[in-house]
């Protein structure tokens, strides 16, 4: 095709055509280039069964995943800090300030771009613990899930000052409030996105005496929370608009020793108990009122603590080992 005969000749018809044959020439051109194997969207490598993760004596206690950086956060008992962990297995400091003495449940409210974290001392954080704290503190850190920074602190266990206190789960509602167990008094607390700290509920019926009471907490999406209690495994239904009037769920499934709490969906609800070395996959039809089992995943001698949800379909459990174990793991579910 020649342009320059084209281009004397007065007829624009013909340049016309002959410039829409080289638009076509060349749209099917890129057209089979962008057919090329190497310009398709590469395939996403499956989610890995198990990451073993070689740090000493971190023992985290609370994970969630993080699905923007896609990787996961887990907190810390022994050592007060937040860290990230990769499938590969790479471990790396997200979040630290000298007030975290023990980093327990967690909560990565995606649409606010917050991690909050449930802060307490038990004295496993032999660098941070005190006299005053110990089994006495109870607090909500904030921190900006980008950049890890920390956007507030607030005191919980002063609400109620004479009683002892471990602040254990977290759990927030669809307007960014948030709801936090605490295991050694028979607590909930609230903290609105302000930053103000009330007592939710405080009832006698969550009482453990010694032993670790409320635990794995998760808000559902028709207005009410599902708590667990540790000693006993009871699972309780709390109204938002009217938390006095709780209930407790029936089921014929001993939930001894439950901790985290993963909602799959409305009607599935994932408990790990540590006790019982499992994860229980528990199912409602009545808006839990009562539930069933329907399946479990051994987890074998774990200590397994809690569970977060990855992508749509996968659920994973975190096993801290012991305290002073070289290692911890973070493992699919499977049922």
């Amino acid at each position: 095709m020649r342009f320059t005969a084209s281009f004397r000749r007065p007829v624009f018809d013909s340049f016309g055509r002959s410039a829409r044959l080289l638009l076509l020439a060349l749209s099917v051109t890129g057209a089979l280039a962008g057919c090329s194997d190497d310009d398709e969207p590469a395939a996403q490598p499956p989610s890995p069964a198990k990451i073993t993760v070689p740090q000493a004596a971190l023992h985290p206690e609370g994970i969630q995943y993080d699905a923007a950086t896609q990787r996961f956060l887990v907190s810390s008992r022994t050592k007060g800090q937040i860290g990230a962990v990769t499938d590969d297995s790479v471990y790396t400091k997200f979040a630290d300030d000298p007030r975290l003495v023990s980093t327990i449940g967690m909560n990565l409210d995606f649409g606010r771009q917050r991690l909050l974290v449930a802060v307490s001392d038990n004295g496993a954080n032999v660098a941070r613990t005190k006299p005053e704290t110990q089994r006495k503190l109870a607090a909500l850190a904030v921190f900006n899930a980008t950049n890890g920074s920390l956007l507030n602190y607030v005191d919980l266990g002063g609400l109620r000052p004479d009683l002892p206190h471990f602040a254990n789960d977290i759990a927030v509602d669809g307007q960014g409030n948030a709801y936090i167990t605490d295991s050694l008094s028979p607590i909930i607390y609230k903290v609105d996105t302000q930053g103000k700290a009330s007592v939710f509920l405080e009832n006698a019926q969550f009482s453990a005496g010694t032993m670790f009471g409320l635990n794995g907490i998760v808000y559902h999406p028709d207005g009410y929370l599902i708590v667990a209690k540790a000693n006993d495994g009871s699972l309780f239904k709390i109204p938002l608009s009217d938390p006095a009037a709780f209930t407790k769920v029936t089921n014929a499934q001993s939930l001894t020793g439950a901790d985290g709490l993963l909602l799959l969906d409305p009607q599935t609800l994932l408990v790990v108990s540590g006790g019982q070395s499992t994860v229980f996959r528990m199912s409602s039809t009545d808006a839990w009122v009562t539930t069933t089992r329907t399946g479990s995943f051994a987890t074998g001698p774990s200590s397994p603590t809690t569970i977060t949800g990855r992508n749509v379909a996968d659920a994973y459990v975190l096993y801290p080992y012991q305290a002073t174990s070289p290692r911890f793991a973070i493992v699919k579910v499977g049922f």
